[in-house]
């Protein structure tokens, strides 16, 4: 390989080797890349990555949380003072644990202490991703699979098939089944309600698909009362010719009933 150099005076990005050359996944260079190309404050979350790269949501998780495990990135909850919650991330030239081993600690801060990197051999760019308070003010309890409506888990369960973007995690199953239980306990039949969560969804989605089912399940109102549904009446022998037909007591059938049924011979 031969390089042909351009001194670049604007709109470059500097990058160190060690993560340039970095083995493993060039998805995840790339997106290490990329973030460091942004100003501060431009999202990075998933969704806003999806919206750039043509690779799907797990690929890109994935790369995540490679750099995470690496020492590039971090993420911090911190609290505002209106008591919202803001998810802040940095990303780091250097990963922290190399950037200066013999430069001073930084003071310890919950959840972790890290340490402060040197000003010249790594820069923290700091991305603040802002998140909808009510939906991340606590973190949700662990909801216990086992205890969810397995009907209702099924429900979940069958709507990869109908769009494969819904794909689920038992977490996320065991959330919504209460809700999808109340549909099944109103009356609502399991096709109906695959129906009312696969239609007319968006080309892309812009969040985690348990949002949105989220979202239809709690604002699609409930029937008023319990939907009913045509009875089916048993399969009965006729005794006059003992042709089956459907009636909710034994007796003759239709035709024998009315003398059009002919002797056969």
């Amino acid at each position: 390989m031969i390089r042909v150099r351009t001194r670049l005076t604007a709109d470059f990005t500097v990058i160190s080797n060690s993560l340039a050359q970095r083995r493993g996944s060039a998805v995840t260079v790339g997106i290490a890349a990329y973030i460091l190309s942004l100003p501060d404050g431009f999202p990075v979350s998933i969704a806003a990555l999806c919206e750039h790269f043509t690779e799907g949501e797990i690929l890109i998780s994935r790369a995540l949380r490679e750099l995470e495990a690496a020492g590039y990135l971090e993420r911090r909850r911190e609290r505002l003072p209106t008591g919202q919650i803001r998810t802040r991330t940095y990303f780091f030239d250097v990963p922290e644990d190399t950037a200066d081993p013999d430069g001073p600690p930084e003071p310890p801060k919950p959840p972790r202490p890290r340490r402060q990197p040197a000003p010249e051999a790594a820069t923290a760019t700091a991305v603040r991703e802002t998140v909808d308070a009510s939906a991340q003010a606590e973190v949700e309890p662990l909801v216990p699979l086992a205890d969810a409506d397995p009907q209702a888990v099924a429900v979940l369960t069958a709507l990869r098939r109908v769009d494969p973007r819904l794909i689920l995690s038992q977490q996320e199953a065991a959330r919504l089944a209460p809700a999808v239980a109340r549909w099944l306990a109103a009356g609502v039949e399991a096709p109906q309600i695959i129906e009312l969560l696969t239609t007319s969804l968006p080309g892309r989605l812009r969040t985690r698909p348990a949002g949105i089912l989220a979202f239809r399940l709690r604002e699609t109102p409930l029937p008023s009362h319990p939907v009913e549904h045509p009875t089916v009446l048993p399969f009965q022998a006729c005794d006059g010719c003992d042709r089956a037909f459907r009636s909710a007591e034994p007796g003759r059938c239709r035709d024998c009933r009315s003398g059009n049924l002919r002797a056969a011979g």
